[in-house]
């Protein structure tokens, strides 16, 4: 009687194998979408910093005056608003002006010219990051 070597995988093989890799997926998918979102809140700090800087430079140059708005005057200190790319802000480059940091959730960026927060800059929203902050700490 002559001998058959068989090679490949049995389907129950390859039925074990399918399942680990759902199982896999299964748990990494969420753990990506997660570290996605702290990526854009990282992005959203660094943005927050540049326009923080440009303010800061516009005030010196401008011995002691803030810049009215971000968008007119500002332009040669910052070409363009840098967008607040968490998703709970809007992945925006919006910018409000405001008297106070912000006390309700919004868009994009909120900017003080006047008063005891002249020079402001912050996240426009109370809305809580990823790691239990309010984007308004940034």
């Amino acid at each position: 009687m002559k001998r058959i070597d068989k090679n490949g995988f049995t389907l129950i093989e390859l039925m074990i194998v399918v399942a680990i890799i759902g199982i896999l997926a299964a748990i990494s998918i969420p753990k990506m979408s997660s570290i996605l979102e702290k990526s854009r809140e990282g992005a959203t700090k660094g943005n927050l910093s540049a326009i923080r800087s440009a303010v800061a430079i516009y005030y010196g140059d401008k011995e002691g005056q803030w810049p009215e708005d971000l968008t007119t005057t500002f332009t040669t200190y910052l070409a363009e608003v840098p967008k607040a790319n968490a998703t709970l802000l809007g992945n925006s480059n919006a910018t409000t002006l405001v008297t106070e940091p912000p006390i309700t959730a919004g868009i994009g960026w909120a900017y003080c010219s006047a008063n005891e927060w002249a020079g402001g800059v912050w996240c426009n929203s109370t809305a809580i990051d990823s790691k239990g902050y309010s984007f308004t700490t940034y």
